[in-house]
């Protein structure tokens, strides 16, 4: 008997899988949920934090951001538990012996596993980074101040062929200070402008440079312009020095691909961390089908030690997984491997991992 193509075995597989799953994410969630509210009961209180706001502005929009988190921890975990318990209620002997091959067991795990992957994408892609954006602000509006006025020596294209610097800029005042404009044709030197610093204008929406030095360059000949003051309408805006460290974990999948073309068009040096955190929308989901094969074939056979042993063993591997991911990231930020390689790797690597563990799997 099957419905729509799907026999009963793989029904009950793939009600195994998902609802050990999702009742592994919901306890995990619970307990995150208490630990972190007794954390910062103390700064709710103390900023007055409105019950609503609590709930519905933090709480609901840290949940899907932490279940995704750890996704694909827990398709292991699940994995790794329930298939082991058919491996010792001899499930999977039953069905190899029946004549089902090892293969053919895999796929409602992978259907399974197809689940999860498309619906952690579109978290990460569609629904996590508006939802990060809300929590962002009530964490920063009743927890903890974004301000960061770090960035030093500024160096921005902020459109074709104009390039600006400042030396620091302060996001109280919104001043920029030592500030320096040049213009470029074909690659030539065209006009730069040098001042002490340039302000913005909240009235009239503009920057106000203030004490210039314009030099104009037309082939030999060089045209110099002083001033007080002048208005000016740049490419720029206060909001892209006031940015917090979590800023892109709240843009979209196409927002996101439209701001790393904004970036490199600017030649800012935050290319690579952006770059990393786009095909991390991928690369992540696409681990649980690697995972779960891995799962399967470590627990598909008994081993002294019980259920207890395939679950040590499997967060071993899956421990070692993410810390792999971390530091593949890591060489990419610091210019040792291209971006999408560095975040592929892990997958990559664990890949014929898993097709190892396949390949020796009681058949």
């Amino acid at each position: 008997m099957s419905i729509n193509g799907l026999k009963k075995l793989d029904i009950y597989i793939i009600k195994k899988f998902l609802g050990t799953y999702f009742f592994a994410i919901a306890l995990i969630i619970s307990i995150a949920v208490v630990f972190d509210l007794s954390e910062k009961v103390e700064d709710f209180l103390e900023k007055e934090a409105p019950l609503k706001a609590i709930i519905f502005d933090y709480y609901m929009n840290f949940i899907p951001y932490f279940a995704n988190l750890f996704s694909s921890l827990f398709t292991f975990i699940a994995v790794i538990f329930f298939t082991s318990k058919m491996a010792y209620n001899t499930e999977i002997i039953a069905m190899l012996s029946a004549g089902i091959s090892f293969r053919r067991i895999m796929l409602p795990y992978f259907i399974s596993a197809f689940i999860i992957a498309l619906f952690s994408f579109v978290l990460m892609a569609y629904v996590i980074p508006p939802a990060n954006s809300v929590r962002l602000d009530f964490t920063y509006k009743y927890i903890k101040s974004p301000v960061n006025n770090s960035e030093r020596d500024i160096h921005r294209q902020i459109e074709p062929g104009l390039f600006i610097y400042m030396q620091s800029y302060n996001i109280e005042s919104d001043i920029g200070y030592k500030f320096s404009m040049e213009r470029f044709e074909d690659g030539e030197l065209k006009s730069k402008l040098m001042s002490e610093y340039i302000k913005w204008d909240t009235t009239s929406n503009k920057w106000t440079i203030k004490n210039y030095y314009i030099r104009d360059i037309d082939s030999i000949d060089e045209k110099i312009t002083q001033g007080v003051a002048i208005d000016t309408v740049l490419n720029l805006q206060p909001e892209d020095f006031k940015r917090y460290a979590q800023f892109v974990e709240t843009m979209s999948l196409p927002v996101l691909n439209d701001y790393i073309e904004e970036q490199k068009m600017q030649g800012a040096d935050n290319v690579v961390s952006l770059l990393i955190e786009k095909y991390s929308r991928f690369a992540y989901p696409f681990s649980t089908f690697i995972l779960t094969l891995i799962g399967v074939a470590l627990s598909s056979r008994k081993v002294k030690g019980g259920i207890g042993m395939h679950v040590g063993l499997g967060l071993l591997l899956s421990f070692s997984f993410i810390l792999f991911m971390r530091f593949a990231t890591m060489f990419a930020i610091s210019g040792s491997m291209k971006p999408l390689l560095a975040v592929w790797l892990p997958n990559i690597l664990y890949m014929f991992i898993a097709l190892f563990l396949y390949r020796i799997a009681p058949k």
